[in-house]
């Protein structure tokens, strides 16, 4: 597949939307946020799990533009407390910002299962690693959402997810409350904003513009 006609091709398969807001807690708040979403998710007791993630980031810069920061991204996930899960592999199109009444952050999503040669499969083609991580916390389901409470850590030597090599970012926990659903839906955005206000004060969940931070 040519690097120019990469990024377009994606916009063709991927039919799916990622509704998303985001926010943090302290890590020493952490634990009365999960009692919250014990009280407020379905099933909680049963779908209250746990997550363990390594996660690589791969980058194909787009010759076909003269513009600087254009790009094609790649995630690769691998759970480290399932090894014998598939990996999966995870393409974000550009967040649609341009709507200011839009409770959310929009974007297109395209999330699929793979075998763990992914990663030479990419380097192949063309990809370089960006950089990588590992990701570890908890999510539970309202309905079709789904919120995340997990803690990032730096891998001190890209590759090694043992403890030794883990240094944890920060002092808090990433929150995230999001939605996959087909094009066109956007009722969703509205449930999304109804149930991030009933996480107030102790989160702020907010459509966060990621450009600020390129």
């Amino acid at each position: 597949m040519e690097t120019a006609s990469l990024a377009p091709s994606l916009k063709n398969i991927a039919p799916q939307q990622e509704y998303l807001l985001q926010g943090s807690i302290f890590d020493n708040h952490r634990d009365v946020l999960l009692h919250r979403l014990r009280g407020l998710c379905d099933n909680a007791e049963s779908n209250f799990e746990h997550f363990h993630d390594y996660e690589a980031v791969y980058m194909l810069r787009n010759s076909t533009t003269t513009q600087q920061n254009q790009f094609v991204l790649f995630r690769v996930r691998h759970a480290l407390d399932h090894p014998d899960a598939p990996d999966h592999i995870r393409y974000l199109g550009q967040a649609e910002m341009g709507d200011r009444g839009r409770p959310t952050l929009v974007r297109a999503c395209l999330d699929v299962a793979c075998s763990s040669n992914v990663r030479d499969f990419l380097q192949e083609m063309g990809f370089r690693m960006d950089h990588d991580y590992v990701t570890k916390g908890y999510f539970f389901h309202k309905g079709r959402m789904k919120v995340t409470v997990y803690k990032v850590y730096r891998l001190v030597q890209p590759g090694k997810t043992d403890v030794q090599n883990l240094e944890a970012l920060g002092q808090s926990h990433l929150v995230e409350l999001s939605v996959v659903a087909p094009l066109g839906q956007e009722q969703i955005g509205e449930d999304m904003k109804n149930f991030a206000e009933q996480l107030k004060p102790l989160v702020v969940l907010e459509k966060f513009d990621h450009r600020r931070i390129q």
